[in-house]
């Protein structure tokens, strides 16, 4: 059959998901999914409001239903769902149950894949139960370390005989291969629902889907260790921060010249107040794209200037953070090179030799080793962990693209507490 596009409406707030859905299905988008997060935030009222705004278009309820099966399939069924997701975690018992009462009711069972260890094995006893579809899924937490649906999808679809969905992380790049490797039903949730236009995301998965060609986008893509600057170099500081859990940030440290950016792994120096040894030492050490981050206690005199600068601009450094002071701004700023500092004084110190280069060093409450992440901007600098970079990358990138779609609605002439239903949130007593 021709591939579906199922449009996953991962939202809390119904007012939202609705508009949404509305442009994806102008796009191309065939089923609806009320997801997990807007039926524990809606109750199954979110299903029979999208039955009534959608009357022809299949419902698929994302119930995530791993016990009392019946009763759950039961209550989704006559709000409205066509489809009801049951975990392929749950006992066998509870997928028949689910089976059994979507039968009474007119409706289906899909059997969701989302950590099952035993992918194939539990898809096929799903199918033998009567499931009428299999959903590959990599769970978002997945998506942001690196993972894919795209081995098991395959694997999945070869064993079993019934439709088979594929969900986690798909986009415009990536829904021609889930099609390639076997899955009838295409489940898009980020690529369309944080996108400023809902409609134009939906035609070109939709497009991709059909065609087998990707369409080449820049966002809701999942970066690993190999690639982890090119996202970087996309989101902002405060970006990061809000992935970081506000967390990360060099407080009190600002740019010398703002309008640069900066991105790069970390060679930290620990040097005493105004001795620049060590600093100048450490731009020999640095490789290129790599950046110098100084601990110099966070007093004066300087300890960086434009020699230091142009030293490292030579060597094509990303940039150097520094506890404590510079000087020679207006020949920094000739150079433009990015660098970020607490304090400026014209006094320089003495290179007396101290301190040491690629140790763990602390600035406020950050502690920082070598291989660490920084990212710098006019906001300030954040140090990312090294072993977490990948997955704060593509964190801070989800951040980026939530607020495109943000952005888009205010630009239709909504305010932030509109759009972002503030009243309905805020924390009752």
């Amino acid at each position: 059959m021709e591939p579906i596009l199922q449009v996953a409406l991962d939202f809390v707030d119904l007012e939202r998901a609705i508009e949404v859905c509305r442009e994806a299905l102008e796009g191309g988008a065939d089923w609806i999914e009320v997801g997990t997060p807007l039926i524990k935030s809606e109750g199954l009222n979110a299903v029979r409001a999208f039955r009534e705004q959608f009357p022809n278009h299949k419902i698929i309820a994302d119930m995530k239903t791993i016990d009392a099966g019946r009763t759950e399939v039961e209550c989704a069924a006559k709000a409205g769902a066509n489809i009801i997701d049951v975990l392929g975690a749950s006992s066998d018992a509870t997928i028949a149950e689910c089976v059994d009462a979507a039968n009474n009711y007119g409706a289906e069972i899909v059997v969701d894949l989302i950590e099952v260890k035993n992918p194939v094995e539990r898809a096929i006893a799903a199918e033998k139960a009567g499931a009428n579809y299999i959903a590959v899924h990599t769970a978002i937490d997945v998506q942001m370390t690196g993972g894919d649906p795209f081995d098991v999808l395959e694997k999945v679809s070869k064993a079993v005989s019934i439709p088979v969905a594929c969900a986690g992380g798909i986009n415009s790049e990536t829904a021609a291969k889930a099609v390639s490797r076997g899955a009838s039903i295409i489940i898009v949730g980020g690529a369309i629902i944080k996108s400023a236009d809902a409609r134009k995301a939906a035609e070109e998965i939709k497009r991709a889907m059909l065609s087998g060609v990707p369409v080449e986008t820049v966002l809701y893509k999942r970066v690993t260790d190999s690639n982890i600057r090119e996202a970087l170099s996309l989101v902002s500081t405060p970006n990061i921060s809000d992935a970081m859990h506000r967390t990360g940030e060099l407080e009190g440290l600002m740019p010398v010249m703002e309008g640069l950016k900066m991105v790069g792994p970390v060679v930290t120096v620990r040097t005493y107040p105004g001795d620049w040894a060590k600093p100048v030492e450490a731009i020999d050490v640095a490789k290129e794209g790599e950046v110098l981050v100084i601990d110099a206690g966070g007093k004066g005199p300087a300890m960086w200037g434009e020699l230091a600068t142009h030293s490292a601009v030579q060597k094509k450094l990303s940039g150097v953070v520094i506890d404590g002071a510079v000087r020679d701004t207006p020949e920094i700023k000739k150079l433009k090179f990015p660098v970020w500092a607490r304090l400026i004084m014209p006094t320089a110190g003495e290179p007396k030799g101290f301190g040491e280069i690629n140790v763990p060093i602390k600035i406020g409450d950050v502690r920082i080793h070598p291989g660490d992440w920084a990212v710098g901007d006019d906001d300030g600098v954040v140090i990312i962990p090294r072993a977490k970079a990948a997955e704060f990358a593509n964190r801070a990138m989800d951040v980026l693209e939530k607020e495109n779609r943000l952005r888009g609605e205010i630009s239709k002439g909504r305010t932030l507490s509109q759009v972002a239903y503030l009243e309905k949130w805020e924390k009752k007593k």
